[in-house]
């Protein structure tokens, strides 16, 4: 709980994430998606945060290992972010393809 407690403090686009599950999870449940559905995007939602969670431990540790600029370490740096990106926009996708058309069935 104290590494949730300092990434959460610590790290903007972590407190944003859990925003936008939380929204995520609230619009599910008021447009009523299925459970199948709502799995699938808790499973989505996990990925995010735990992707970030890892990319937040990798960037202090290379912090850590090497204060001053290393392409290397940049390198690193960029590897990780690409992965929270792909969890992302794929999160995205998955998203639209649940919630358009029930959001589109309501209008």
């Amino acid at each position: 709980m104290s590494g949730l407690g300092t990434v959460f403090k610590e790290e903007q686009n972590f407190k944003t994430e859990v925003l936008l599950a939380a929204f995520t999870l609230l619009a599910g449940v008021a447009i009523q998606i299925s459970k199948i559905e709502m799995i699938v995007v808790i499973i989505c939602i996990t990925i995010v945060l735990t992707t970030e969670i890892i990319n937040t431990a990798i960037e202090d540790l290379c912090d850590k290992v090497e204060p001053h600029h290393d392409k290397t370490i940049g390198k690193i740096k960029d590897i990780m972010a690409g992965s929270v990106l792909i969890a992302s926009v794929s999160s995205l996708v998955v998203g639209a393809i649940i919630f358009v058309p029930k959001i589109f069935a309501l209008i």
